[in-house]
Order: structure tokens, then sequence, then C-alpha cells
């Protein structure tokens, strides 16, 4: 690999070589493959236009994220900036750089929302954006090409499989009794960590960095930071899943309402994981090495189920969010020959059936197509 690492580390000084004037748009436009603008846009998709795409579109890039993270944490693949002094890192990471996340994440992203979409002018759109964000990070010196090929391959396979198989993996998930789904989600958040955790203390325990051969700023402790990020991803995992099948089973939630509404839902949401984001950061901030890993998956994992479903929960109790069921209703009712009428006030408000409010019923949460 040293070879390869050698010819790729030289195409970068060449391109690297006429200036730092294209790193400064190269910057802005990596920023769309990063993990705080995608973590962003998933919760502006899910709390303010279509929980139902938002929380297929979430699976998908945590699923993808896990992935990457995994491939991280055993292939032990330097940054360029760390292989060769003479390369410039524009950007700085700690841990290590086979595949590229950023690639993988706009491949998965941006290709999701542009298949859900069904317009050829968004899918060339979508090529595009993945196209900058890869030569951006090669660019930038912070990945290899064999790292962004990488990537876009393993975010093309992931983007396949949800794409084909999302729909019969929905169907079979919700078939589960709490007992099972349980078992699968902790299986699928925890086997990757300890697999990750099992290799690096175990075949790679004596492992260090080889600084004979990677002469540039190599981080302290890749391999560790490696595997707090896929605790991280893994965590963030655990949460979302678990708050979307309790959502599903408490019946759901609908993302209408004014545009006020709809920037009030996103504010509030972001405030509290930006809260629980600064106490990680007052609790945990001395930790190092290991500890890191459990206590990242930890927040992570409170992180998203507070915005898979205490957030919406929390929507539909204050008024800012209702029921799927109770738009249905309101929309019935203005349809029906006695609706108009009913909304000014003329003709009583219809009872409801004994035993069942919209509240109650989980059956709004099953009329929604892409709800997970």
């Amino acid at each position: 690999m040293d070879a390869l690492w050698e010819a790729e580390g030289s195409a970068i000084r060449w391109l690297q070589g006429g200036g730092d004037w294209l790193a400064y748009p190269l910057e802005a436009l990596t920023f769309l493959g990063s993990q705080g603008f995608i973590v962003v846009l998933l919760a502006a998709v899910f709390w303010s236009v279509h929980p139902g795409l938002g929380a297929r579109l979430f699976v998908a890039v945590i699923a993808s994220a896990v992935v990457n993270n995994l491939f991280k944490s055993v292939s032990y693949g330097p940054r360029p900036y760390w292989f060769d002094a003479q390369v410039t890192g524009y950007s700085h990471h700690s841990g290590f750089g086979m595949p590229s996340g950023h690639s993988q994440a706009a491949v998965v992203t941006y290709g999701y929302l542009a298949a859900k979409s069904g317009r050829r002018s968004l899918l060339w759109a979508a090529v595009g954006v993945i196209a900058l964000v890869a030569f951006s990070r090669v660019y930038l010196g912070v990945h290899f090409l064999s790292d962004v090929v990488v990537g876009l391959l393993l975010g093309g396979a992931v983007l396949w499989a949800v794409l084909r198989y999302e729909d019969r993996v929905l169907v079979w998930w919700r078939s589960l009794d709490t007992v099972r789904w349980v078992s699968c989600l902790l299986a699928f958040a925890l086997v990757p960590c300890l697999a990750a955790t099992a290799w690096q203390f175990g075949p790679r325990g004596d492992w260090a960095v080889p600084v004979t051969e990677w002469i540039g700023a190599t981080p302290a402790d890749p391999a560790g930071h490696s595997l707090a990020g896929l605790y991280t991803a893994c965590g963030a995992l655990l949460g979302g899943i678990w708050g979307l099948t309790l959502l599903h089973r408490s019946g759901w939630y609908s993302a209408e309402g004014t545009i006020t509404a709809r920037v009030a839902r996103f504010a509030l949401g972001i405030s509290v994981v930006v809260l629980i984001l600064v106490v990680e950061q007052v609790l945990f901030r001395d930790l190092v090495g290991f500890a890191t890993a459990p206590a990242a998956f930890a927040v992570y994992a409170a992180v998203a189920f507070w915005a898979t479903y205490g957030a919406p929960q929390m929507f539909v109790r204050s008024g800012l969010a209702i029921r799927p069921e109770e738009s249905a209703e309101t929309e019935e009712g203005a349809l029906s020959p006695g609706g108009a009428e009913s909304a000014g006030g003329d003709q009583a408000a219809p009872e409801e059936t004994p035993g069942e409010s919209p509240e109650g019923s989980t059956g709004g949460g099953s009329k929604n197509t892409g709800q997970a």
C-alpha cells in the first residue's frame, strides 16, 4: 500500500500546487458531506417536512455511517497529510481515512433524496454534489483517491440495498414482538462495536503509528478515535431506531402545519440536541483513550432517541404537531357536505367513537407509507 499512497500523494501535491485559491470554495462544498450538516438536514426533514421520508433517510444514513466507521476501525489507513509531510491538510481529522466518510454519506443522503423525488434534474444535481464532495476530499489533502473510490462504492452499495429492500425490511420489523425487535436492535448496534474492539485489542493490539513511513502530522491515537467514531454511529443507530419504533407504536405524528410551526419545531428540537452535546462536553471532557467510546455511544443514543421520539411527542403535546389521523379527520370534515358549516361553527363537532381517541389509536402510524 505504501507505493500506492506515494503515487496518490504525488497527485495530491500536483493538485495543490496551483495555490490556495481553490481550497476556500472546496472547504464550503465539502461541508455538504459532513456529519454536522447531514444531521441538521435529517432533523429538518424529519421534524418539519415529512417524517416518513426523514425516518427512512435517517436509517439509511446511520446504517451507512456504521459501515463506514467499521471499515475505518479495521483498515488503519492513513490520511495523505499524515503519510506525506508535503501534502497540506486543509482540515484535520483524528480517525483513519479509509474509506471516505464524506463521500459515502453524500452518495447515500443525496442519492436517496434524488431517487425518492423521481425527478431527473434532482438526480443530476445529486450526482454533481457527490462529485464535488468527492473531489474536495482529495484536493483538501484529507483522503487519498483510493479512500474516495471505496467510499463511493460503499455508499452506492448501501443506497442500492436501502432502495431495494427498505419496504420488505419495514414490514418484517413491524411484525416483530417487543422482545424480538429489541434483541435484533441490540445486536445491530453492539456487534460492530464488539467486533472492532476485539480487533483493535486483539490482533492489532500492538499497533503503533509507523513514524518512519508516516512522516506527516499524525494524531496520537488514530485507532482510538476511529473506534469512538464507530461507537458514536452505533449509539445513534440504537437510539434512533428505538425511538422510531416507539413513535410508530404510539401513533406517529404529522409534520403538517404553518411555516411558523415548522420553524418552531426545528428550533426547539435542535436546541435540546445542542444542550445534550454541551452536557457531554462538561461531563466527559477529561476522558481519554477507550473510555471515550462508550461515552460517545451513550450520548449519541440519547441524542437520536430525543430526535426520533422525545421531540415528536413533545411537538404533539405542545400543539406544534398533530397525529396523522387528526390531520385526516380535518381534511375529511372540510370535504364533507357539512364541512364548510362545521368550520364556521354552525354545526356541532362529531362525537368520537367510544374507546378510540386520536392519540390513543395506532392506526395513523401505519397509514404513513414512509415511516419507520
